[in-house]
């Protein structure tokens, strides 16, 4: 597998299960993080992720890939930001009502994710070419990592987490929280509702339920389960409780499918499988603090990842199967020494002729995508 990753082979093809394909996306970076998917106009399937040398080094920009319909390799990537002084992480894609495509991500300086703003961009081709950069939210602290949410009565829902520094110290993620940034005027304009409770529940990943409410998803900081809330509006949310699945303070990402039920990829593990534990999230960058660690949570396995189903709106999840298994070592995010072995951050959607779309990290070197139908998480391993 490391000479496919060496080669960053991008054909789509089956493997030894007949009812998966997978790709590796070509990319010439060194480090390539938090893919995100999103079908685009013309049917396109587009990706993208942030890479460069190493999560908080100024060289980290986004970068943008396309499968056609009934090709079997991904396009050569673009880049799409190249802020020399911020590091460009997290996007994420956006079809407006209106036709046009946008383009989020966060620009924050080395390690201090307290510094992050956010960036936006947008075409008007389906993302052949793309307008002036400008600043959405120029708030300090600011992240996103999933996507917005449009309502029935035209409501907008980008779920935000604001990275708070400690009074003493650098950022450490002990004090971030969630809200909900919306608009009623197709994103000219945003208020920010902040879910109640919501302190060390980041990555909020928001689910219409199709006239039945509104559910929400989250990352632990405390690396535990993964937190579920829910709200009637999308302004109002109760505050997030624990679920049944494990969480490693790591990213999650669920939809609901055609069928009304949820699906969910995440990493089916959390800190009781840790036997080791990081200062913080850039220790190779030399910010981590000087103190003892903080209550959050990092270097917890970021293994294996996990395909689960849902008929209950997200409240169990029976069905599980793993898209890859591992040791999930974390402990350095520094790609150029090729020791992270972590499958991570994970993107699906949904096409029309019911496929799921997957992408993931694959050892921070790459960014895998898998095709399944749903039903494959409800298979066995030995029976596919």
């Amino acid at each position: 597998m490391q000479d496919t990753i060496d080669r960053v082979e991008n054909l789509a093809r089956p493997t030894a299960d007949p009812a998966r394909l997978e790709a590796f996306i070509p990319t010439p970076c060194v480090q390539n993080h938090a893919a995100f998917l999103m079908p685009l106009p013309g049917g396109d399937l587009g990706c993208v992720w942030f890479g460069g040398t190493q999560e908080g080094v100024p060289d980290i920009s986004v970068r943008f890939s396309r499968l056609t319909p009934g090709a079997v390799a991904w396009s050569a990537p673009e880049t799409l930001s190249d802020d020399p002084t911020r590091s460009e992480q997290n996007p994420l894609l956006f079809n407006a009502p209106d036709g046009r495509l946008w383009l989020l991500w966060t620009a924050q300086h080395a390690g201090n994710q307290d510094t992050a703003i956010i960036r936006r961009r947008i075409s008007r081709d389906g993302g052949r070419s793309w307008g002036e950069i400008d600043t959405l939210f120029p708030q300090l602290g600011t992240f996103i990592r999933q996507p917005i949410t449009v309502l029935a009565n035209g409501d907008w829902l980008l779920p935000i987490w604001r990275c708070t520094r400690p009074p003493v110290g650098a950022w450490t993620g002990d004090l971030d929280s969630a809200s909900v940034m919306v608009s009623s005027d197709s994103g000219a304009s945003w208020t920010e509702h902040p879910v109640p409770g919501s302190t060390g529940c980041v990555h909020m990943n928001i689910i219409d339920l199709g006239g039945q409410g509104l559910v929400a998803f989250y990352r632990s900081r405390w690396a535990d389960h993964v937190y579920r809330s829910h709200s009637a509006n999308g302004r109002d949310w109760s505050a997030p409780e624990p679920t049944m699945l494990p969480n490693n303070n790591s990213s999650i990402q669920a939809i609901r499918l055609a069928d009304g039920r949820l699906a969910m990829v995440f990493n089916d593990s959390s800190a009781a499988d840790a036997t080791g534990r990081r200062m913080g999230l850039y220790d190779d960058l030399g910010d981590a603090p000087a103190e003892a660690p903080s209550a959050a949570f990092w270097g917890a396995p970021r293994a294996p990842m996990t395909l689960a189903i849902s008929a209950d709106a997200g409240l169990t999840w029976p069905w599980r199967r793993n898209l890859e298994t591992g040791d999930g070592y974390c402990m350095t995010n520094n790609s150029k020494d090729r020791l992270n072995r972590e499958f991570s951050y994970p993107s699906l959607v949904q096409t029309a002729d019911g496929m799921l779309h997957i992408a993931y990290t694959y050892w921070r070197q790459a960014i895998k995508y898998v095709a399944v139908r749903p039903d494959w998480a409800m298979q066995s391993e030995e029976n596919p």
